[in-house]
């Protein structure tokens, strides 16, 4: 089975998604056959490499046309969603930036080392953003955590110095519109159901069950020559 997850890494609930996903799947029986691929989606194509100096709250505020103390409530509750499912966010110090660079570093992991590898970039790039302030549309800096997280760093620079990478970064955001995908995380699951948003676990594995189950239908087989074997129905026995 297939998931597809579209998100940004400078999205909160991208991270939260991805953690509620992961708790899904470990209790999903068939976990081992599940292929996760992350998907490029860029909340903001026009940002700049990194937001100018000046507090989160008050950009927040002007972005959206409400007062200062209406994005600082926003923060926290957030901080407070995140903690709830084991991530420690920390607004105070983010530095959003653009993040096209970011995916197509995630899309170099999954050449290189598959989704496995990817998902550990993927995480590392969210604990980099929301955690630890790090500078995440600067090149170095994503060399370097990229790196950290199993990539090869010169291959890393080589990919950011060229264009490689650009055009999947910019057809898995064409495949975004084409699903009519507006808001992330969005999950698409064979490509046939799409899941939008940070779903509790427990929806996300009630999906995970239904597309399991429509894909692989028990197959009922009665033996060479013979019929059904006896067996009780409807509440009783016939003897």
């Amino acid at each position: 089975m297939k998931v597809e997850i579209w998100s940004d890494v400078v999205c909160p609930w991208c991270a939260i998604g991805r953690q509620r996903f992961r708790a899904a799947l470990a209790g999903f029986p068939h976990r081992e056959d599940v292929e996760v691929r992350w998907r490029s989606f860029e909340l903001d194509p026009t940002a700049p490499r990194e937001q100018p100096a000046g507090d989160r709250n008050q950009r927040l505020a002007d972005k959206y046309g409400f007062g200062v103390e209406r994005a600082r409530e926003m923060h926290a509750r957030m901080t407070e969603t995140a903690a709830a499912d084991g991530l420690d966010f920390h607004f105070d110090t983010v530095r959003d930036g653009n993040t096209f660079d970011a995916h197509r570093l995630l899309h170099l992991a999954f050449e290189s080392g598959g989704p496995a590898l990817q998902d550990t970039v993927k995480e590392r790039l969210f604990r980099a953003t929301f955690t630890e302030g790090e500078r995440i549309g600067d090149p170095e800096t994503l060399v370097r955590l990229v790196a950290e997280a199993g990539v090869d760093a010169d291959e890393a620079r080589a990919v950011l110095a060229g264009d490689r990478f650009a055009a999947d970064v910019r057809e898995d955001q064409a495949q975004a519109r084409r699903y009519g995908i507006s808001g992330v995380p969005f999950f698409v699951i064979d490509e046939k159901y799409g899941v939008s948003g940070a779903q509790p676990a427990q929806a996300l594995r009630e999906v995970l069950d239904k597309a399991w189950a429509e894909s692989h239908p028990l197959q009922v087989l009665t033996p060479a020559g013979g019929a059904d074997g006896e067996a009780c129905a409807d509440g009783s026995c016939s003897i």
